[in-house]
């Protein structure tokens, strides 16, 4: 069952167990300059409003409505990150931008894979902000229009199909999870959680540079209720497409990271501890950025993209305080 709750997506499987539950929410976030260099997190802004799609079934294309799921706006050539928390109880999580697997480039599968492992696992992972093209290294998620050739989409599959994102969890066998707790009972390893023209949707494409490892799944392929899963889309709309769906404002644009960095605030960097980094696929190591497709094509598709000197990060660690990654912070 997902049900949308304070602008996440909260996935629950009571069948499997009654603790069984992970909310996914989608973060506003400054694009990093995408210039090559490997940038630390930046923070949270704040997140996406999300909305069912079956509200405004009137007023969105049909490619839209037989797909459901919700809607997100985003101007632009803006970025965001993925917040996952879970409480207790692990899962697994499958990310794909259009059905392109944001962690291995390969196609959607509705099953898990462990060669290369196509997934991130909670509680080990809190977030997500891009595509693995090496070990340690993501480049940032960031929103362009379908159909101009810079989403990742498009360099794997050649079409402009999908755009969006889509998202699938599997939560954690019971037995499994029994075994787990009585296994750690005396450990704190665990810790608690108008009508829209019939334009383009946007897509997530590959922006700066950026340190973050994906971690290996350190539990088993077999430690995961693959019987029970639960899947949603998530389509991205620009700015005029949301106002003209929801008649809502989107959010205002954020600030850049020029203008973050001048303000002397923080950035992040997250400690796994002994956790092992997952390397990066073929596919995703050979896919080129939004900039560097822009000088192909003659033009500039990002705006203030100029390095910045990061001075302030501040290092989270994993059982510590790895939900406070926000300006305030």
């Amino acid at each position: 069952m997902i049900t949308l709750e304070y602008d996440s997506l909260v996935f629950r499987f009571p069948q499997v167990h009654k603790n069984a539950q992970c909310s996914i929410g989608f973060q506003r976030t400054l694009r990093i300059p995408d210039d090559d260099r490997d940038y630390p997190l930046p923070p949270s802004l704040g997140c996406f409003p999300l909305r069912h799609l079956d509200d405004y079934v009137r007023r969105v294309p049909e490619g839209w409505r037989r797909r459901g799921g919700v809607l997100m706006p985003m101007y632009q050539a803006e970025a965001l990150w993925i917040d996952f928390a879970c409480g207790e109880y692990p899962f697994a999580v499958k990310v794909a931008a259009g059905k392109s697997c944001a962690i291995t480039g390969d196609s959607w599968l509705n099953h898990l894979n462990t060669d290369p492992q196509d997934y991130v696992v909670l509680p080990d992972q809190p977030w997500l902000d891009g595509f693995c093209v090496a070990k340690g290294v993501i480049r940032q998620f960031v929103a362009m229009p379908l159909g101009e050739g810079y989403s990742v989409e498009e360099q794997l599959t050649g079409a402009a199909e999908h755009g969006g994102l889509q998202i699938i969890a599997y939560p954690m066998k019971a037995e499994r999870y029994h075994e787990m707790v009585a296994e750690y009972a005396d450990d704190v390893k665990y810790s608690g959680m108008l009508y829209a023209e019939a334009e383009p949707a946007m897509g997530l494409a590959p922006g700066g540079r950026m340190r973050q490892e994906i971690y290996e799944d350190s539990y088993g392929l077999d430690a995961w209720d693959q019987r029970h899963a639960s899947r949603c889309f998530i389509t991205i709309t620009n700015s005029t497409q949301w106002q003209a769906v929801t008649g809502q404002r989107p959010p205002s644009p954020p600030p850049t990271a020029r203008e973050y960095a001048k303000a002397g605030l923080p950035w992040f960097d997250y400690y796994g501890g002994d956790l092992e980094a997952l390397a990066e696929t073929e596919k995703l190591r050979e896919i080129a950025s939004v900039a560097q497709i822009g000088a192909k094509k003659g033009g500039t598709p990002l705006p203030e993209k100029e390095s910045v000197e990061v001075r302030d990060v501040i290092r989270l660690r994993r059982n510590g305080d790895t939900q406070v990654r926000e300006m305030s912070a």
